[in-house]
């Protein structure tokens, strides 16, 4: 986006910016599910087609974080803190570069889940999208937190999506522990590189609900400073 064009954005909402950028990020991070479907079905083409849908929004994604970056006015008249919004950006920005990363380390060995593990795995990676679904929920109740001057019912509305957020997250682990336990059941007849790299994506994956929920606590510690 053009910085005039992001300065005109900001001119009307200061914090409609971080709410485009948490979008992007979340379009990005959803579109592990049919990159996972495509690797499964062994269908390379619409994985690596998938793929580089995954690397234009992380790029976007980025290109965005940085024009925000730049034309973030200093000076907003508003309860909220600049550095607390630069964080929030941050912490969102890393959803997107999790989700390039486990694509393209997948893409790159040519990487699948025994087929015992795959329903649970899947089970898994939604559950941790949920958790970035809802992160860009909270996110894109910014502007109707500054229209109520961070008061009322907004707000706990917000803070009930960030309680949520937590629970997501406790799931993500319980589930997380469950496809371990069942690829190590397997590991004894896998390619012992290829189980070194599923542990691998099983940890990045579950790093996506970790990153989520960072975005929650970095949104409740900006309401907590505006009260």
């Amino acid at each position: 986006m053009p910085v005039n064009s992001i300065l005109g954005v900001f001119a009307k909402s200061p914090l409609k910016p971080l709410e485009q950028h948490i979008d992007k990020v979340h379009e990005c991070a959803s579109l592990l599910l049919p990159f996972f479907e495509a690797t499964t079905a062994g269908d390379w083409d619409k994985a690596v087609s998938v793929r580089k849908q995954i690397s234009l929004l992380e790029n976007d994604a980025d290109a965005l974080k940085r024009e925000i970056r730049l034309t973030l006015p200093s000076g907003l008249f508003m309860p909220v803190e600049r550095t607390d919004l630069l964080e929030l950006l941050t912490q969102q920005d890393k959803i997107a570069n999790k989700a390039k990363d486990i694509s393209g380390r997948i893409i790159g060995r040519q990487l699948v889940f025994p087929q015992p593990v795959q329903a649970p795995f899947n089970a898994y990676l939604k559950r941790c999208l949920d958790a970035v679904s809802l992160a860009k929920q909270a996110i894109n109740e910014l502007d109707d937190l500054l229209e109520t001057g961070f008061r009322g019912r907004e707000v706990e509305l917000v803070a009930k999506m960030i309680n949520e957020l937590d629970l997501i997250e406790d799931d993500s682990d319980d589930l997380q522990i469950q496809v371990r336990r069942l690829l190590l059941s397997l590991e004894a007849d896998l390619n012992p590189v290829d189980v070194m790299f599923m542990y691998k994506i099983i940890e990045w994956v579950g790093g996506l609900a970790d990153l989520a929920e960072r975005v929650g606590s970095r949104l409740e510690l900006m309401l907590a400073r505006s009260s």
